[in-house]
């Protein structure tokens, strides 16, 4: 059965004005951003069977080709252009970047952890700071992949830090796995890159690594 053809008062467009958005379903939300089904099932039954297979948490996450192969190219990029806006919006209610003062770990993963938990590689940025610890500008994406020391140089990174007049830096990566415990390689890149700021006189504030929680450098967790 089409939306169209069932009794008007169960549709999702004629419950959202009658009850408000929060009265709706994760399925009748997501069908009202998919707009149509296709011959055979109806956009509700659509967004169930998306749902099913990927759960709400892990449909962000989707790439546009995984997303098109389910329903189209126009429906995937409404669907990722939703997660998107609801990244940037907790982006904003959490204060944005800049100028955000850092205070402690709890904050870095505030800032990242709706960006990164649904990346299934690893992605390396890096946080640069004022004297006040205000964040200068947006992070910087310095690698996606394994983390290993080839692909996070201090070079880069500092000179980065020097043209930004950055006073510290804070490093911050994912873990897809979920498991945010430090690998060795995590704590050589580490080491080698507070040793090199403290050559350069730009600290290395910390290093927090985003998964299910958080890990810190600093805080030892």
């Amino acid at each position: 059965m089409r939306i169209s053809e069932m009794p008007f008062y169960n549709t999702p467009y004629h419950r959202l004005k009658k009850k408000g958005v929060g009265a709706l379903s994760e399925a009748e939300l997501l069908a009202i951003v998919i707009g149509s089904g296709s011959k055979g099932e109806n956009a509700i039954d659509r967004a169930n069977r998306l749902l099913k297979k990927y759960n709400l948490n892990k449909l962000g996450g989707c790439s546009l080709t995984e997303l098109k192969q389910e329903v189209g190219e126009a429906k995937a990029m409404r669907i990722l252009s939703l997660f998107e806006l609801n990244k940037r919006h907790n982006k904003l209610i959490k204060g944005g970047f800049t100028e955000k003062t850092i205070e402690n770990a709890q904050d870095v993963f505030n800032i990242f952890v709706d960006e990164l938990k649904d990346k299934k590689k690893e992605h390396f940025y890096v946080l640069y700071l004022d004297t006040k610890n205000r964040i200068i500008e947006r992070p910087l994406l310095i690698s996606r992949g394994t983390l290993n020391a080839s692909l996070v140089h201090p070079r880069e990174i500092f000179k980065e830090a020097v043209c930004r007049s950055a006073n510290a830096l804070i490093l911050v990566h994912n873990h897809p796995s979920g498991d945010f415990s430090p690998s060795p390689e995590d704590i050589r890149i580490t080491e080698k890159l507070v040793e090199a700021g403290e050559l350069l006189g730009i600290s290395v504030l910390d290093h927090v690594i985003v998964g299910d929680k958080w890990w810190s450098w600093k805080e030892g967790e």
